[in-house]
């Protein structure tokens, strides 16, 4: 069965290697290097103890010291696996999620085909290098002189010039090369006012494309022309060239990556030669397009994590954001993307000769994980002011992060877009110190704190709180059973994040819990996530209550409606009851001079309002009235609040 050209070219792209052969080996984790693709272990196909038999998976092929088994995954699934030629490849592409295509009886055609137009190409090549050294092509030396290309490093590029006249095909034909051979290679075409074919590269510097194993396969060509509306423009699709699976500088840029250099994708040509002749040789470009799926797949084979390098304009940011939504399904563990956004109006090129080699590096070095633009693009110049805006912003992430196929992963995508959401939407608390500092009221409420609830403590005593008696005691175990309940229905947690924000928990170990639940809220087991990121001590001094295990929320975990209700209740009370102790500090804190009816009626009001957030209202044996603030109070209460706030009236007149 015969295969069309370029298949199996592909199905050695799109599979690793080392994953072929890791199914049959044990790697040598001491002698190999899987950052470079670098992989060591005994042969497969001779008895030895030592890690004699090698992996190049950049390159995709193997070689035994041993035995000398050599070949590519092709020629490893026949031997280890017994079987054809062509059951190999069904097998790999299987893997691959390619399907074999039917039988091509023009196959051996088609290579051949292949073999004239890389012969065509290659003479295309060097015709244009000799027009660089002419007459006609003194602007375009003057051209690649100023930007700083010697006559060297353009000879290590092969770069050519293209008359505005043309004269390949001429050339071409004149050394007995069929006309359509010139065509299928896409150096010249036909005019559609019909006559003879005509040049398709005209007045331009030419760069050519070489594949992977340096064969020239097509041309990008610079107008020289400042006002041509194709400033760059490349081989059509051809037998040879298809731009979507192709990158410039392949094949020495494969080899660079192998020895330790970081790959670097740029935009362009002249970037990419830019970057390689400052020492950073393992540099790529598209041709013409946005990074492909099919690209992306041979940027990892070179490297696991590629650093994507574009313009620092708006049209480079575009592309760098485009690239986020086409990596996302094809990530892998140990396989993503950093990128290393140039300053504004600058490409590496520019930043290279405008600051040198060291401002590049430091670009490379701080370049920022893919998950960090993710967040960028979709929070960048937007305005957060709003539950619903927040909403939206969750929504987009989420349905980000599903793009994401390996569990593992999704996970920690989750994790860190949690984290970032919390510094967004939680910035760190400045202490209030502006003009004199903090308020000498406030001061004293802080120090004395504990007389006070000593002193208040008695309005709420004549009835037991479902969770406890004292109010520190009854807020330590609320917070706790909410917490727990998120715990145990944590997928109600969105739905009540900005109350959770909210809550101010007394007890350290609970603001840690907190913040650890929000930190996790996407991940797929939340209370594992807890637990790694704060132990497994906090989750059992929680859950150590005996009161925790008969609440409704605990026993029927994962009932969303059971979850929901329990949270609205404990939330409402517990802000409840800490928004009006705010107001009864505040008010203590205006007793600065003689206190007055409306001091004393806010306190009278808080307070109220505390007791009945707490208090069953269908209680018939308490006769109540009701406040100004429109609460129910009984009047035994509201008269040992009043005999309080008298107290204290008093007390602050003696000290004057």
């Amino acid at each position: 069965m015969s295969l069309p050209p370029g298949f199996l070219d592909e199905l050695r792209t799109r599979l690793s290697l080392s994953q072929v052969v890791g199914r049959k080996v044990m790697w040598d984790t001491r002698k190999s290097n899987q950052g470079k693709g670098d992989m060591w272990a005994p042969c497969p196909f001779h008895q030895e103890k030592s890690a004699s038999f090698h992996v190049d998976d950049r390159k995709g092929f193997y070689y035994c010291f041993g035995c000398h088994a050599k070949g590519d995954a092709i020629s490893f699934v026949r031997e280890t696996e017994n079987v054809e030629f062509m059951e190999a490849v069904k097998i790999l592409a299987g893997e691959a999620g390619m399907t074999v295509p039917a039988s091509d009886p023009r196959a051996q055609e088609k290579a051949d085909l292949r073999t004239q137009l890389v012969d065509v190409m290659e003479q295309a090549v060097q015709w244009h290098r000799l027009q660089l050294q002419t007459g006609p092509a003194a602007a375009a030396r003057d051209y690649l002189e100023k930007r700083g290309l010697s006559p060297e490093a353009q000879a290590r590029w092969d770069i050519g010039f293209a008359p505005a006249n043309g004269g390949v095909m001429s050339y071409l034909t004149g050394k007995g090369i069929e006309t359509k051979l010139v065509m299928d290679a896409g150096l010249s075409a036909e005019s559609d006012r019909g006559g003879s074919p005509y040049d398709r590269f005209r007045g331009r510097i030419m760069f050519p494309i070489r594949d992977a194993r340096g064969r020239a396969i097509g041309f990008g060509g610079r107008a020289m022309d400042p006002n041509h509306p194709a400033k760059y423009y490349n081989s059509p699709e051809t037998p040879l060239f298809d731009k979507g699976r192709s990158l410039y500088n392949h094949g020495p840029a494969r080899e660079a990556a192998g020895k330790g250099q970081p790959l670097i994708v740029a935009e362009g040509y002249m970037d990419v030669i830019a970057l390689s002749e400052a020492g950073f040789t393992a540099a790529v470009a598209p041709l013409g397009t946005a990074i492909t799926e099919d690209q992306l797949r041979l940027l990892w084979r070179i490297a696991p994590e590629p650093i994507i390098a574009l313009d620092g304009d708006k049209a480079g940011l575009r592309a760098a954001m485009r690239v986020i939504d086409i990596a996302l399904p094809l990530l892998e563990a140990g396989q993503s993307l950093r990128f290393a956004i140039m300053p504004e109006g600058l490409d590496p090129d520019d930043l290279i000769k405008a600051q040198g080699k060291g401002a590049m590096q430091a670009l490379l070095d701080a370049a920022i994980p893919m998950v960090q633009l993710l967040w960028q693009r979709e929070t960048e110049a937007k305005n957060f002011d709003s539950p619903e805006r927040k909403a939206a912003l969750d929504k987009a992430l989420r349905e980000k992060i599903k793009l994401i196929a390996d569990p593992s992963i999704r996970h920690h995508y989750g994790e860190a877009i949690k984290e970032m959401r919390w510094a967004l939407f939680n910035p760190r608390r400045q202490g209030n110190t502006g003009g004199g500092g903090k308020r000498p009221a406030r001061a004293a409420w802080s120090r004395n704190q504990e007389s006070w609830q000593r002193d208040i403590s008695p309005l709420s005593s004549s009835k037991s709180s479902e969770l406890g008696s004292g109010l520190g005691d009854e807020d330590h175990l609320r917070e706790a059973v909410i917490l727990a309940t998120l715990l145990y229905t944590p997928s109600v947690i969105l739905a009540f994040e900005p109350d959770i924000e909210r809550m101010d928990c007394r007890d350290p170990n609970h603001a840690e819990m907190r913040a650890a639940i929000l930190r996790h809220a996407l991940a797929e087991d939340v209370m594992a996530a807890v637990q790694r990121d704060i132990g497994d001590d906090a989750l059992v001094k929680l859950m150590s209550s005996p009161h925790l295990a008969i609440i409704p929320s605990v026993r029927r975990a994962g009932d969303v409606d059971v979850a929901r209700q329990l949270l609205n209740e404990e939330l409402g009370k517990l802000m409840a009851r800490r928004g009006h102790s705010r107001e009864i500090i505040d008010g203590m804190d205006d007793i600065s001079g003689v206190a007055d009816e409306g001091v004393t009626w806010r306190l009278a009001r808080a307070a109220a309002a505390i007791d009945t957030s707490i208090r069953k209202e269908t209680d018939d044996s308490v006769e109540f009235e009701t406040a100004q603030n429109g609460v129910k109070i009984s009047k035994d209460e509201r008269s040992a609040f009043d005999n309080l706030l008298g107290g204290l009236s008093i007390d602050k007149a003696k000290r004057k």
